[in-house]
């Protein structure tokens, strides 16, 4: 097991500072939707948070302080709170593959909270190894997340008396809307606040962006819910305010990672003080303005090193085109880098990139894109508004095992993906196929999820080609059994004169 495995262990409620930092993206028309989750305790949230483990015990004149300018107070005294220049793009590609492990075959270190429905596409796999939760939505008063001292002010209260968001609260000031939701004591909220130095990250010559382009931002740094720290981790990906129309208005979701370099929310915006609590949810603040992610072609098209082969096979084939036309509802993209490619050898790699063999490529890379269905680590969004909210609102406590199994339907006529999602503690490991595993996940984009994978997806072979139904675990391929698995699915195919 890798040492960064371990570290959601030992590092769940401590404070941490910032690394590099993309902002500055593009985003899509959004629905002010407020959203109620039932409440999950776990162990980390039982943990010293940050006042207990760096600021010890606080005298009455602290106390009477605002509770956000003291954690980052305290952050400040412990870490290095540089900063580096920001890019256009609200998704660091680069960190997304970071500790990416495409050929090891240990869990990965993702884990949920909120976990795909059961009864979205055909569940074939054995039970949840205990009962899932199946509770209401909370609708009493707001628990308070564990803190020292009893919150006795509103989460909009906090940020607009704190001199370290004075920029935010200024944004905030300006809609009344979002003024109510974080007033709001009938629900609870983590809103992940951008202090100050955030803001001055952003290039001098940048336009002006409009009230409705700062709007989508604000309700993207907004989770309806309580996500301290523990829960942060374990959920890996959360829902947020911002309804993204790509998505069938559905919440586009926050990825939340532990790496060296700190907790990262989207890859690159560091949270540098945590768990401060209001009477109405929980703040985590931020070095870095989360922007809503481009969409996945363009996450792809930053990553040159890692996926130009699939670039060049979308190019060649006109699937690059056809994709970025399409006017699908969310989607899952298994990505293959270029040492996927590799593994199926030059023979076949040279047919595949050949005039003979583009039919084959084709299909080969439509294999490997569902449409109007995405699936992330710990949440599943369908073709239905119910599915998604059962998504967020039902919970797996992190001593079960439980077991989920998806056949996601491809571009590929009648082809699937038989997804199995496992869950062992706080460790989750996507496969597909059954031997290909999923090795960086939840690339959030702005029309679906990036999931790479280690291998090429093959089709499996199918009855009426002599043998029952076989899936490919990366043993020895011809190019004519290759063929041979394709070629059905090759629309108007003539003989290759490829020499095998």
């Amino acid at each position: 097991m890798r040492f960064t495995q371990l570290l959601p262990l030992v590092a769940a409620s401590t404070a941490f500072v910032i690394p590099d930092e993309q902002v500055l993206g593009s985003a899509a028309v959004v629905n002010n939707v407020q959203h109620k989750e039932p409440i999950t305790k776990t162990l980390f949230e039982k943990l010293p948070c940050l006042h207990g483990l760096i600021g010890g015990a606080k005298s009455s004149l602290e106390k009477a302080r605002n509770a956000f300018d003291i954690a980052v107070e305290e952050a400040e005294d412990v870490f290095d709170l540089r900063h580096k220049p920001s890019s256009k793009f609200g998704f660091n590609a680069e960190a997304w593959l970071a500790d990416a492990d495409f050929e090891s075959d240990s869990l990965n270190t993702w884990t949920e909270d909120d976990h795909p429905p059961h009864h979205g596409p055909p569940h074939h796999g054995p039970p949840h190894h205990g009962p899932p939760h199946h509770g209401p939505p909370h609708h009493g008063k707001p628990h308070h997340p564990p803190h020292h001292g009893k919150p006795n002010k509103t989460i909009y209260e906090l940020i607009s008396e704190s001199k370290y968001t004075t920029k935010l609260a200024k944004l905030v000031a300006n809609d009344t809307e979002l003024i109510k939701v974080l007033n709001s004591t009938s629900a609870n909220f983590t809103l992940f606040a951008p202090t100050d130095n955030a803001f001055s990250k952003i290039p001098e010559h940048a336009p002006k962006p409009d009230k409705e382009f700062i709007r989508k931002v604000l309700l993207y740094h907004i989770a309806p819910g309580l996500y301290p720290a523990g829960r942060l981790l374990f959920s890996h990906t959360v829902p947020t305010l911002f309804n993204e129309t790509h998505l069938g208005d559905k919440p586009q979701r926050l990825a939340a990672k532990l790496s060296l370099r700190g907790v990262l929310i989207n890859y690159y915006s560091k949270v540098v003080a945590v768990n401060i609590p209001a009477v109405n949810g929980i703040i985590h603040g931020v070095d870095s303005i989360i922007i809503p992610p481009p969409n996945t072609l363009k996450i792809l098209e930053l990553l040159p090193a890692e996926f130009s082969t699939l670039l060049l096979g979308l190019g060649k084939t006109g699937l690059l085109e056809e994709l970025e036309d399409a006017t699908n509802v969310g989607g899952t993209f298994f990505a293959p880098p270029n040492g996927a490619f590799q593994k199926l050898g030059p023979r076949i790699n040279a047919f595949l990139f050949s005039k003979y063999g583009q039919k084959y490529l084709k299909a080969l890379l439509e294999y490997h894109v569902v449409a109007n269905q995405t699936l992330y680590s710990n949440a599943y969004y369908g073709p239905s508004k119910s599915e998604a909210r059962m998504s967020d609102e039902e919970e797996v406590g992190a001593d079960t095992t439980p077991y989920l199994h998806f056949d996601l339907p491809t571009l590929l006529e009648d082809k699937s993906l038989a997804v199995d999602v496992t869950r062992l503690g706080p460790f989750i490991t996507i496969k597909i196929n059954g031997f290909n595993r999923v090795v960086a996940a939840d690339g959030v984009a702005k029309d679906g999820v990036l999931q790479a994978v280690n291998n090429v997806l093959i089709p499996p072979k199918t009855p009426g080609q002599g043998m029952a139904a076989q899936y490919w675990q990366g043993e020895e391929m011809s190019v004519e059994e290759f063929k041979e698995r394709l070629g059905p699915f090759v629309k108007d195919d003539e003989e290759s004169k490829f020499d095998l």
